[in-house]
């Protein structure tokens, strides 16, 4: 689980990393990083197990659709990385739910972001409020 939750962290960070410093552009950043991590699951199956075979690639890649969200939206790379992490957590939990539903991971992507935003929303402004009152 811890494995999957720092996966789902480091997957939606180097994506945004890569869509935004190195101008890769938010389809291509996320596909390239996939499609690495894919391959080297494929080629390199014997140093993990089963599970993380099967599970890394997922979480990497659904997590990588978070690393697509424009600077506008989203600016700050803890709150990506906590999208991400929401991510896992969501995937590990629902992951029985949506099977055979196509879109699960961009739908459980869009849901980590939509939550992680309002959270600081709730915040930012539960914050305004504090300095208001006094």
């Amino acid at each position: 689980m811890l494995v999957l939750t720092i996966t789902g962290a480091f997957a939606a960070t180097a994506t945004y990393l890569a869509n935004h410093f190195l101008k890769m552009g938010a389809v291509r950043a996320s596909a390239l990083l996939s499609l690495a991590v894919g391959l080297f699951f494929y080629f390199f199956p014997h140093f993990f197990a089963p599970y993380f075979i099967r599970h890394i690639p997922l979480v990497f890649m659904g997590a990588s659709f978070i690393g697509m969200v424009s600077k506008n939206v989203v600016g700050n790379y803890l709150l990506i990385a906590f999208s991400g992490i929401i991510f896992s957590l969501i995937y590990l939990n629902s992951s029985r739910f949506f099977a055979g539903f196509g879109g699960a991971l961009g739908t459980t992507a869009c849901i980590s972001v939509l939550v992680s935003v309002g959270l600081a929303f709730l915040q930012k402004k539960r914050k305004g409020r504090k300095s208001n009152s006094n």
